[in-house]
């Protein structure tokens, strides 16, 4: 039985972020990539309970983080085939068009989510989750001095209590919305937020806004 309780894919800065979370709720991470030598790099700036490794191994973690664009998280899924399946698959990606920044390139009526799930292996259990969240503010485990919340889509009992575990652990506050459906409506205004940051008239929007539901 492995002891690592998270396997990230990708050694950017969205996996930094989450990484970083995961670690403050004392989990241990695999931090996979394409580059090994970037993957390592990340691992040892994260300290003792993280390793890393190259996408050709499997992924040891129970839950699983697509810490990948899109289109990467896509060839990720598949060229992993069954190695996914029994585990929780977390997709944290916007699939905006980068070339035009004014659309998404899922159709209407579905999500990013939803692609991933059918391209899963039978027992995969995909959540969407820390697409409303940005990598600073991971780092950070706040924007504004606020706790980030983390709003969450799934289809699963077990994969919704894990992830949820892992956020409030984190320092964040867990929002379940509902159905992985819901993911349709996580990604379109977490596009508007983005487009809010690219906006130049916006000076005081820099990625580190955060979402946030006050009551």
């Amino acid at each position: 039985m492995s002891s690592t309780d998270i396997t990230i894919i990708g050694n950017g800065s969205m996996a930094r972020g989450i990484a970083t979370r995961a670690l403050a709720a004392d989990r241990t991470l695999q931090i996979l990539g394409q580059d090994a030598a970037k993957s390592q790099a990340l691992a040892a700036e994260l300290g003792a309970n993280a390793t890393s490794g190259t996408m050709d191994q499997a992924p040891e973690g129970q839950i699983v983080v697509l810490a990948v664009p899109f289109g990467a998280a896509k060839s990720v899924v598949s060229a992993y085939g069954t190695a996914l399946a029994g585990k929780t698959l977390v997709d944290i990606t916007n699939p905006v068009n980068m070339e035009t920044f004014d659309s998404l390139v899922v159709a209407p009526g579905s999500s990013a989510a939803e692609e991933l799930a059918a391209l899963a292996p039978a027992g995969t259990h995909v959540v969407k989750a820390f697409n409303t969240t940005f990598a600073g503010t991971l780092v950070a485990g706040e924007a504004a001095g606020q706790p980030l919340d983390v709003f969450i889509a799934d289809d699963d009992t077990a994969a919704n209590s894990a992830v949820s575990s892992l956020v409030a652990d984190g320092g964040m506050r867990p929002l379940v919305v509902g159905p992985l459906k819901r993911a349709r409506e996580l990604e379109g205004f977490q596009f508007v937020l983005m487009t809010l940051q690219a906006n130049p008239e916006f000076t005081d929007f820099n990625w580190n806004t955060g979402l946030k539901i006050l009551s």
